[in-house]
Formats: C-alpha cells, structure tokens, sequence
C-alpha cells in the first residue's frame, strides 16, 4: 500500500494570490495612459500658435500662391504654425456640393490643379521657412474618395459582409474606408508621408480622424518619419488619451470646446470648464499636449455661436490656458462667414473687411504676443481659482519662476461685481492690451466686468507693494 502525503498551506496561496494580484495591477498601470508620461514633444510645438489655413476660403484667388503672397501678415500676427488643410485633388464620385470635401482625396501625391502645384506648395513651405514658420500638412489616412487611385487595389479598402466597400461612417457618403489589416496599404502611407517631408520639407501632419487608424501604424509611421526629420510633430484630431504616449505631440481639446458651447449657448455654469479640464489632468499622460480652440473647419464660427465679444472672451480663455492655442483663418478679423458642413463642400471666401468690429487683429495679436513674452502664460501650470461668482466668472493663475498671472474672463452676457480668492491680490497689475479698452489701475482682487469682459493681471516678485510705478506690461511679463 502506498500513502500519499499532501500538505497544504494556506500561507502559500495567499502569497501566490498577493504575486498575482501585483501583477495584475502592474499590468493595469501599464496599460493605463494617465499612469504615464505624455512623450515630449519640440519646443516650437509646446510654445508655438496654430493657425489653420483652408486654401480654397483664404484668398479671393483660393489658391496656394494666395497663402504665399500674404506670408509677412501671418508673420506679423504672430502666429507660428501654419496647418495648411487637404491639398490634394477631390474626388467626383458622391460628391457633395459644388466643389466637394478637402478630406475626399483622389491622389495622396498630387495638389489640387486648383490649388496649384507640388513646386507651389514647395514654394510656400520654403517662404514659410524663411519667415521662421512651420508648416504641417493635412494627412487623411482613414479614407479616400470612391474614385481614388487607390481603388485599383480594393483589397485595401474595408468590405461588409457581401463584400461591398464601404465608408468609415454610414453618414460619410463621400468616402471609403481604408483597411490598416492590410500591410501593403501601411506601406503606402507611410512612404507617401515620407514624399512630402523629402520633397516639401514639411515640419509634422494633422492626421484626420486619427482615432480610426490603428495606433501602431502611427507609431510606425513615427518612427519612419523621425528618421527623415527629429523634430517631426503629429496632431491628432483624436481625443484618445493613449495616442499621446508615443504616437503623437498634441490632440484636439474636444471635451473643453465642448463645454464651452455649453457655458456660452446652453448656459451651464461656467464651472463645468474647470471640472472638463480636471477631468482630462486625470484621463491623459502626464504632460500631454492638447490644441485649444473655440472655431475650426467643422464647427460654425464662434462669432456666430457667442457673438463677437462672446468669441473673443472666449478666445482669451484659450490663449491663456495650457496647451497650444488655435486661430481659424478669418478669426483674426471676425469673420462670420458660415463654416463647416455644409460649407465645408462649397465656395464661401472669407471676408476679411467685415462690418463693426472692434480691432480684433490688434487683440489677437497682442494676446499672441503676450503668450510669446509671458513665461507663466508657457510654462506656468494652471492652479483654478476660487471667486464670489462661480457660475459665470471664471479665474485661475499661472506661475512660473516667481512670475504670477491671473486670469479673470466673465462668461456671461451680465456685468458681474466679484471678488478672485488669492493672497495679497492688491499686489497684481492689469496688463493692458493693444485693442483693449483701458482699466483701472486698481481694481484686484474686487473686480468689475462688464458682459463678456476679460483681463488679465501681473504680479512680479520684484514689485514693490502698493507701488504706482509702471513699465510696459509686456516687457513685466517677460521679467526684462
């Protein structure tokens, strides 16, 4: 007869199931990008203006040389980096509208002969260059139009179940989607990207619907592209938090934009912009980048969603907070001009002489340079706070090297008495800005806003308090 001894130790299970469960929590975190860091990303990027350009809406000859010949004017207003939208030929198959969507693009390596040439865009990019500025091409590699080059190859596309191609959406009638399980189709992306960087000397892609492209072909493609040019940077027009950890420099602040309609036409408190911001710290990689904006290419113009002293209220709000801010062509002189779809599919040029309006060039212009000369407004982060009118006055601080700013924007349509919660707020100056009607030398930590007022409020460490002496505000900011 053979015994069979067997010893059981409940201090060896616990202690296997204590490994496991490190393991599991391990592997959790790692999957987790708001338990990482954001990848870093080239100073012009994290310092820099976006400004976005739609060829066709531009200039009365709606061409590329129309961007090219207005150059020193982008210069000028300060911004940094120019996103030139699709340049490429447009699909007729479905069409919509007259003229079609920039995004149904026939041929990833030809310009629209609208538009030009490949020598015109080569030519703008090294004007561009020349004036110090960066230039960042409109990629569309979710889809194609329906009569693309690329149809030769319908392996490449993604098929329904009667083996049909069709589009990435239901609604997207006009285009067809692309299928990323085909290793032939990556390597065509990839080299067309690869095309332009060599053959136009572009410095990064806005990727369009990044989201719907498998992220390790865009961690691919980075790799591929980094080669050719270190500081090569990709936007997402994304707001999924693990594309910013290797794949990609900054995405779109879609919820912030987003909440603020809510605020401005819906009439939520103006707290859910803090609560929206808070809320992307916790989702996202440490550090990562998002563009802000309140008008792009698919959404109707702030002007006309808040009205004129609405958008530019609004506009302050993101030119101040972290991040990179956004100017869509036409802001800089309120245009009102309808945007998105159904415009996007059309012919509507911007009017860059419109009727009343304050200098809004002047105040864009100045806010730019604010952000340029301000350490704070670059590199400060962002510390909320709180104030006697909540629910439609918004106030937070930025500081960085013993520098202080305080922004105090009210958000609604009523003039507002409120007081901002800080230490010693006598010692904060009002900075004054081009365009901007004058204020009161003394009027912090209490402060006095007409609807839709905004400004913005200095403290130098070096500033004696109570005193009345006064240099130019942009040269304080800038601790000269």
């Amino acid at each position: 007869m053979f015994q069979i001894s067997c010893k059981f130790s409940w201090r060896s299970v616990l202690g296997s199931l204590a490994v496991v469960a490190c393991l599991v929590q391990y592997v959790a975190r790692a999957q987790d990008p708001s338990q990482l860091a954001a990848r870093t990303s080239p100073d012009w990027l994290r310092e820099g203006v976006i400004y976005e350009i739609f060829p066709r809406a531009f200039s009365p000859a709606g061409n590329l040389d129309g961007i090219t010949t207005r150059l020193d004017e982008l210069k000028d207003l300060g911004v940094t980096i120019l996103w030139t939208m699709p340049i490429h030929p447009i699909g007729e198959k479905f069409r919509k509208g007259q003229f079609g969507s920039p995004y149904s693009v026939r041929d990833y390596y030809a310009v629209d002969p609208q538009y030009g040439t490949v020598d015109d865009y080569k030519r703008l990019v090294l004007q561009a260059h020349r004036r110090q500025l960066k230039v960042i091409m409109d990629l569309v590699a979710n889809h194609t139009s329906w009569d693309s080059v690329l149809m030769q190859h319908p392996e490449y596309y993604k098929h329904n179940a009667q083996g049909d191609i069709i589009p990435p959406d239901p609604q997207w009638t006009d285009v067809a989607g692309l299928n990323y399980a085909v290793p032939q189709l990556r390597e065509y992306m990839i080299g067309m990207m690869k095309y332009w960087v060599q053959t136009c000397d572009v410095d990064g892609f806005r990727c369009d619907v990044a989201s719907g492209v498998p992220r390790d072909f865009w961690e691919t493609a980075r790799a591929a592209l980094e080669s050719i040019k270190p500081d090569i940077i990709l936007l997402a027009e994304a707001s999924q938090p693990d594309l910013l950890v290797k794949a990609f420099d900054v995405d779109y602040a879609w919820a912030l934009m987003h909440t603020m309609d809510d605020v401005m036409v819906k009439g939520a408190p103006a707290t859910n912009l803090r609560a929206s911001w808070e809320e992307s710290q916790r989702q996202f990689p440490r550090g990562a980048l998002h563009m802000r904006m309140t008008d792009n290419h698919d959404e109707a113009r702030a002007v006309a969603r808040f009205g004129m002293r609405g958008a530019l209220a609004a506009s302050a709000l993101m030119f101040t907070l972290d991040g990179v801010p956004m100017l869509y062509n036409g802001m800089e002189v309120g245009d009102a001009t309808e945007s998105g779809d159904p415009a996007l599919f059309n012919k509507l040029p911007i009017c860059w002489t419109p009727k009343d309006r304050p200098p809004v060039r002047e105040i864009y212009r100045a806010l730019i340079r604010l952000r340029k000369e301000c350490a704070p407004l670059r590199d400060g982060p962002v510390t909320w706070l709180h104030n006697s009118s909540e629910t439609s006055l918004v106030t937070f601080q930025r500081a960085f090297d013993g520098d202080e700013v305080v922004v105090v924007i009210n958000l609604s349509n009523r003039p507002i008495n409120g007081q901002v919660e800080i230490d010693a707020g006598e010692d904060f100056m009002p900075l004054r800005l081009a365009g901007m009607p004058p204020v009161p030398d003394r009027d912090f930590p209490v402060v006095h806003l007409g609807s839709f007022d905004w400004r913005i409020y200095h403290r130098h460490p070096t500033h004696a308090k109570h005193s009345t002496a006064r240099a130019n505000p942009l040269e304080i900011c800038a601790g000269r």
